[in-house]
């Protein structure tokens, strides 16, 4: 072999090397450094906690109510929190805080919602509580929960990280034997 077939297989060699270094490296970027880059954290407007004794004797449906054509109604409006909190029951300064912030001002409370959908999704609860599933099916146990979550909002499109992605309603609907159409959730 001449000299310098030996001398350019080293520098292939090396190249290789860098090429690899350089894939792990974006690989490694785009699967753990991207995320948490897309990310941005948010604390709900009131800390709000699902776990204290008055409200755990509760079901969802008690705050979270369908209308009489099973439709959902979504985040609680601040006239149904003043049914139970016109006034501070504790001594908390998150109630105080809701109490004289909400309240008392008749504002509704600007909730970052992590079930938000995308507009071209249609779901519907009332074909899911006809099938009688409960809430945490779909929705994580909020029951034990003393302090309201950190919202992970996606910096380019506004959505939650926890937002419910199809591949989970994909799944329910096969293993219930239920339409997995696309009309069926999409406008």
């Amino acid at each position: 072999m001449k000299e310098n077939d030996r001398a350019s297989s080293g520098r292939s060699g090396w190249g290789f090397l860098f090429f690899l270094a350089g894939f792990a490296g974006a690989l490694a970027f785009g699967w753990l450094v991207f995320p948490e880059l897309l990310y941005s954290e948010k604390s709900q407007p009131v800390n709000f906690s699902h776990a204290l004794p008055d409200h755990q004797g509760s079901g969802c449906e008690d705050c979270h109510a369908f209308r009489e054509d099973g439709s959902f109604t979504g985040i609680p409006r601040v006239a149904k929190c003043m049914e139970c909190h016109e006034s501070p029951l504790t001594e908390s300064p998150d109630e105080k805080r809701l109490v004289e912030e909400y309240i008392q001002k008749e504002k509704e409370i600007p909730w970052l919602v992590h079930a938000y959908q995308p507009d071209n999704v249609h779901f519907a609860h009332a074909p899911h509580k006809a099938r009688g599933m409960e809430c945490t099916q779909c929705h994580r146990d909020v029951s034990k929960e003393t302090k309201t979550p950190v919202f992970r909002e996606n910096r380019l499109t506004g959505y939650s990280r926890s937002t419910m992605k199809m591949d989970q309603c994909e799944k329910c609907h096969a293993e219930q034997g239920a339409s997995n159409n696309c009309e069926i959730c999409h406008k």
